[in-house]
């Protein structure tokens, strides 16, 4: 994929996480995409920070907006290359204090197949 195209895609990414739109969301993954963060790992220890799948990016993603309606994702800076974008932003939510985060996304033909979250 070009660099523009995969930009383009991590453009589409934020404005559907940021419209808590899950399904316009998951229609930007492979079906068999993978997602890791430390937030998973918190708060599904048995998952080990790392789903598998539409359904489980579904089940994580409609839980997160569900208690935390308030969730948004503001870009601090987006780098892109043939097969991944790396995008820093910041968290918000209501009552909590803003978070740093950095999140890889890799994308193939199109779709991304995986996902990497990192806080800082």
């Amino acid at each position: 994929m070009s660099t523009e195209k995969n930009l383009s895609i991590a453009h589409l990414w934020f404005e559907a996480f940021n419209a808590h739109n899950l399904e316009k969301l998951l229609s930007l993954y492979d079906d068999e995409a993978q997602h890791f963060s430390p937030k998973l790992k918190i708060r599904h220890p048995e998952t080990n920070g790392l789903v598998i799948g539409k359904e489980a990016l579904r089940t994580w993603w409609k839980d997160a907006f569900n208690r935390l309606p308030s969730l948004h994702y503001k870009v601090t800076s987006l780098t892109s290359n043939s097969d991944r974008v790396f995008m820093e932003y910041t968290r918000t939510v209501d009552n909590e204090p803003e978070m740093l985060v950095a999140e890889v996304l890799e994308i193939k033909e199109g779709k991304i197949i995986f996902s990497r979250v990192y806080h800082g």
